[in-house]
């Protein structure tokens, strides 16, 4: 299970406990990623992977260039390069998947960026709400994510984080919500229907994609070409 993230690149294999992981940010191309993930499971054995991936990913596909990497994604043949089936799959989307506990749940992943996915009945759509227009002539990331934080300060932060979520989970007509990705753990007192989800939940989505109890729902996830 690779999780690629705009800070870090996180691996894990099934059987492991503890995940390794390598910097990532906005000069990782795709090969580079590729060539490190290889150097550090040179010793292990797997015959599959999952890759989450902070962008959008459409029919095994990255259909954009990530806001937050460096370049070469979009023609990237993973299969090829890794020498295995791989299914790709948006990363937020990924842990949603894995923080996912029925009902109609969104997803809002906090972090670099803003991920954000939704689950109805078991059934995931992963959306690309980040780059949306939201006031001020910025956007949602501006407000929620990294830059947002660093700018607004914890206090602010976490009340446009609040106003931002209550503004969504009404237009997704969500039965909760879920916050994953890094700054997560800032948030305080989260009223009812919110909750704090955990960034292994991304390990546990990964590995649902080859259950079949879960990929008979998820359409659009086949191998990555």
């Amino acid at each position: 299970m690779i999780d690629v993230g705009g800070t870090h690149v996180k691996l894990l294999a099934t059987g492991q406990k503890e995940h390794t992981q390598f910097d990532s940010g906005p000069k990782m191309t795709c090969q580079a990623m590729i060539s490190q993930v290889k150097k550090l499971t040179k010793d292990w054995g797997y015959s599959r992977i999952s890759l989450g991936f902070p962008g959008p990913v459409a029919h095994g596909r990255v259909v954009a260039e990530p806001f937050n990497l460096g370049p070469g994604w979009v023609r990237c043949d993973f299969a090829k390069a890794f020498g295995c089936p791989v299914k790709l799959i948006n990363d937020a989307a990924m842990q949603a998947l894995g923080s996912y506990g029925g009902g109609r749940m969104l997803f809002l992943g906090l972090g670099t960026g803003l991920g954000s996915a939704l689950i109805v009945d078991g059934v995931l759509e992963p959306l690309e709400l980040a780059h949306l227009p939201y006031k001020k002539r910025l956007t949602y990331e501006d407000f929620v994510g990294e830059r947002g934080l660093v700018r607004l300060g914890k206090k602010k932060w976490r009340k446009e984080v609040a106003e931002v979520a209550a503004q969504l989970q009404r237009a997704m007509e969500a039965d909760y919500v879920v916050f994953g990705g890094g700054n997560a753990r800032l948030l305080k007192n989260l009223p009812r229907h919110y909750r704090l989800g955990d960034n292994s939940n991304s390990f546990t989505g990964g590995f649902r994609l080859w259950d079949p109890r879960f990929a008979k729902k998820l359409h659009g996830y086949g191998d990555a070409r």
